[in-house]
């Protein structure tokens, strides 16, 4: 990959410390957060320290020249140069960097590692939301059902009740909007709750996160909410990811003021799954 030198505003190979064409140092080869690892061994802790699956289900080799298809590794060589690997499906290997900087060499297989954990987390994450979703909506469903078949026998029975009970009992067990909250944020009792298609989610202020609730857990006050009462903010038809009140990790590379609470996002917990198998192994990198 090639970088911009300040200076001189050429395109030159990243791995160069100095521009080829001016001489200026490169800001490219310093672009490293405080507090991230610049040594193997520095890698090697940080790894351990967030709990990763053992290298074998990752396939990242730190300090190791593993020769096997599917690898990703760094290690010094019998002459003193730091290389960064990737072996691909077939066996074929594709060299990273090789040199004698080793804070560089090592933050290449860093945010290499950071963005196959965030892939993997993405896949755990979409594959809970979508099997708690179906849980949801199936209760969801089987409830409607269960009110709108006693709606009908009840109408049976008593042939004179007005139609218009009928339907406005009819709209209650579906869940018509005129009749409930609207898209937005809630606030009840400390809690904050955010309401979209159906679905209520609840932040969790000690995990900074939000998560998919049962609407039987919903306090009553604000799943019938139809008047706003307890509406803190609007959706006013952006997404809920868009949102001022939605929060994710922010991304500071390359920023000396390195967060460490940032970092506590690529801990491996025990419910996140990892198969390497889809990571792209048939591209360089």
């Amino acid at each position: 990959m090639q970088i911009k030198c300040d200076y001189c505003g050429s395109m030159i190979e990243e791995q160069n410390s100095t521009c080829p064409n001016c001489g200026a140092a490169l800001d490219g080869v310093n672009r490293f957060a405080g507090g991230q690892p610049r040594t193997i061994e520095e890698l090697k802790a940080w790894y351990v320290a967030h709990n990763l699956p053992p290298e074998e289900v990752t396939r990242f080799f730190i300090g190791k020249n593993i020769t096997e298809p599917k690898a990703f590794g760094i290690y010094q060589d019998s002459t003193g140069d730091f290389v960064v690997y990737k072996n691909k499906s077939d066996g074929q290997r594709a060299i990273r960097y090789q040199g004698a900087d080793e804070a560089y060499a090592v933050n290449e297989l860093y945010q290499k590692l950071k963005g196959e954990i965030a892939d993997r987390k993405s896949e755990t994450g979409t594959q809970r939301y979508n099997e708690a979703t179906a849980v949801i909506t199936e209760k969801k469903k089987s409830r409607k059902r269960g009110l709108f078949v006693g709606v009908i026998i009840f109408a049976m029975i008593f042939p004179m009740l007005n139609m218009g009970v009928v339907m406005l009992i009819s709209k209650m067990a579906y869940g018509i909007d005129d009749l409930g909250p609207s898209r937005g944020y809630y606030e009840y009792e400390d809690d904050t709750y955010y309401y979209q298609d159906s679905i209520w989610y609840q932040y969790d202020a000690a995990d900074d996160d939000w998560s998919l609730m049962d609407s039987g857990d919903v306090p009553e006050a604000i799943s019938s909410d139809s008047q706003g009462e307890y509406q803190i903010y609007s959706h006013d038809g952006a997404r809920f990811e868009d949102s001022i009140w939605y929060t994710e990790p922010i991304y500071t590379d390359y920023d000396d003021d390195y967060d460490d609470d940032w970092d506590n996002d690529y801990d491996w917990d025990t419910g996140d799954s990892w198969d390497y198998n889809d990571t792209d192994w048939d591209t360089d990198w």
